[in-house]
């Protein structure tokens, strides 16, 4: 793992400097003797002036970002969703500001190596982490990670989201979620559902549906959405719930019951929304957004804000995302940082309750 490097400072800051002249200039005055008034408001602002001077503007720290390359951090392997976005958005930051503008994958440990790497990388926009719900979930699903989704870092935007399909294997008799509900309740303990692994928003937004509606049924995790999905093709479980985008293609081997969204998936239009087959407040999805290190400056983040959503709206880069099964978006860094608060406190209940443990 890259670590950061940071170089010693003399004991001597620039504004020690600045009085230290100031003081050099004063008028000469009678050995013990007190400087008067305006002798001392003189060289406190020729102190602050100079200072000042030396101190770059708001505007000009941004002036000229990027001056070296920049990495965007995807703590996943190379190859999944969060990779290809971040690659195809690097290609357009690197085309429009003339720098480059690269991926570097450090997954493990369900992301929290990555993130961690991200929280502690330097705050001057040569770091850009994209990142995914497991940012907000893994704080509460693992005893201890080394970053705070809240205080450790600035959120710019969101590009991206892909819900969640809940389906059945055929041989299941249920047509709809709610006939789903009730064969769960007939039959407790009786049903499976797999998914992509513990803690994903799969897992999770099952369970919060267990909550709400006291249904017992027993978790199948996978190491990855591919492999869960053949076990449910196979027959082998029963239930599944995953990102539209990994179940799309494969619609005519299982029986579609609800999307996740608050409104119907456009390469999909023929499966219901969750609220218009009667459970609303059941909504999730999987997101893509990008942040930077706390105190990253603000000038920064408006660059990162404004290229971002250039490189979003660049022609191929939606229709890329669509193909891929998600919803290109892109909301403000104050709307994603409620966003996180939000979704932080929805699955910290969730895991809690349902007593999920990271594995």
């Amino acid at each position: 793992m890259p670590s950061d490097s940071t170089t010693s400072a003399s004991t001597r800051t620039p504004m020690d400097q600045d009085t230290a002249a100031a003081e050099s200039e004063a008028p000469a005055r009678p050995a013990g003797a007190s400087p008067s008034r305006r002798t001392v408001m003189t060289m406190l602002a020729g102190g602050a002036a100079a200072a000042a001077g030396l101190r770059p503007s708001a505007p000009a720290l941004a002036q000229g970002y990027p001056d070296r390359p920049v990495k965007i951090l995807v703590p996943f392997a190379a190859g999944g969703p969060t990779d290809i976005i971040a690659r195809l958005v690097a290609t357009k930051l690197s085309d429009n500001l003339g720098k480059q503008f690269y991926v570097e994958n450090m997954g493990g440990a369900g992301g929290n190596i990555g993130m961690a790497a991200a929280a502690r990388s330097a705050p001057d926009g040569t770091t850009v982490l994209l990142a995914s719900p497991s940012l907000v979930i893994n704080p509460t699903l693992f005893q201890k990670v080394a970053f705070d989704p809240i205080k450790d870092f600035v959120p710019i935007t969101v590009v991206s989201d892909s819900p969640n399909v809940y389906f059945v294997h055929p041989s299941v008799p249920a047509k709809s979620l709610k006939e789903l509900i009730d064969l769960i309740k007939a039959s407790p303990k009786t049903y499976t559902y797999a998914t992509g692994g513990t803690g994903t928003v799969g897992h999770l937004a099952v369970e919060f549906l267990k909550l709400s509606y006291g249904l017992e049924a027993t978790h199948v995790p996978f190491r990855g959405s591919g492999p869960s999905l053949q076990s449910i093709i196979g027959g082998h479980n029963q239930i599944g719930c995953m990102t539209l985008g990994t179940v799309v293609g494969l619609l005519d081997k299982v029986r579609a019951l609800a999307v996740t969204s608050k409104a119907r998936f456009p390469s999909a239009p023929d499966i219901p929304t969750i609220a218009e087959v009667g459970f609303p407040g059941q909504e999730s999805a999987t997101w893509q957004g990008f942040l930077v290190p706390a105190g990253t400056p603000q000038p920064i983040v408006d660059v990162l804000y404004a290229e971002i959503t250039k490189a979003m709206e660049a022609p191929g880069v939606r229709e890329r995302l669509v193909e891929l099964g998600f919803t290109p978006i892109l909301n403000k860094p104050d709307e994603f940082a409620a966003q996180i608060r939000a979704e932080h406190d929805k699955w910290a209940k969730v895991i809690r309750e349902a007593k999920i443990e990271g594995q």
